[in-house]
């Protein structure tokens, strides 16, 4: 049978088969974004659903679409990571915390801000209400709160200079803080899919669908937290 629906049921979370022997499984992780995370373009159903199932593990999924990492409005990431780590709900441990680069934020160029200098650590310091302000304050609360592995991620390729601004300030901040950056947009054997396999996998450029997610970037993701994991 050859599926040309990247949302079939066929691809659905609850048809998704457990790995065996996963060492990522009975560990949790934490996802905060805005529409890839929550799976916008997947019915719901983001890489966070995908990895607990597959290997057993807990993902807390905290994604809201249209959002931006600049703190400018009450569902801003920072907004809603600062209100996690305050409410009673908040885990005491994680294994990892990942976050999206957000692709809502290349929009607001003007506003992206700058990199701090290497010594500067401490959250008063850092302007999250710009973008850059806020990866290094989303970056210290989590130091602060889990002092747990970090990694921040990428989209794949898609045509936006603002984007790839904002991707090679990320790598910047990146080895200023000592976190991860998995890069989607510029692994260039990663993107390197046909059209008839990229329709399937996307709904637009940005919003993967249920296959893309479990069968293009779900093992990049895998592969990733099982090398921090390993460190």
């Amino acid at each position: 049978m050859k599926l040309t629906d990247g949302n079939d049921s066929f691809y659905a979370l609850e048809n998704t088969q457990k790995l065996p022997d996963s060492i990522l499984s009975g560990k949790t992780f934490y996802f905060l974004g805005s529409s890839v995370t929550y799976g916008a373009g997947a019915m719901a159903e983001g890489m966070g659903d995908f990895i607990a199932k597959r290997n057993g593990c807990v993902c807390i999924k905290e994604a809201v679409s249209s959002t931006t990492l600049a703190n400018i409005s009450e569902n801003s990431y920072v907004a809603r990571l600062e209100r996690y780590v305050n409410s009673k709900d908040r885990v005491e441990h994680l294994d990892a915390f990942i976050c999206q680069l957000s692709t809502n934020d290349r929009s607001r160029k003007d506003s992206f801000g700058v990199i701090t200098a290497d010594e500067v650590k401490n959250l008063t310091e850092l302007d999250n209400t710009t973008t850059f302000g806020a990866i290094e304050y989303i970056i210290a609360l989590c130091k602060k709160t889990w002092n747990c592995p970090i990694v921040f991620y990428t989209g794949t390729y898609f045509e936006s200079d603002t984007y790839e601004i904002m991707i090679s300030a990320l790598k910047q901040i990146a080895k200023k803080w000592n976190v991860e950056v998995l890069d989607l947009f510029y692994d260039k054997a990663f993107n390197a899919i046909s059209k008839e396999m990229y329709d399937l996998y996307m709904l637009d450029p940005v919003h993967p669908k249920r296959a893309g997610y479990r069968d293009w970037w779900v093992p990049a993701f895998e592969d990733c937290l099982k090398d921090l994991l390993s460190e």
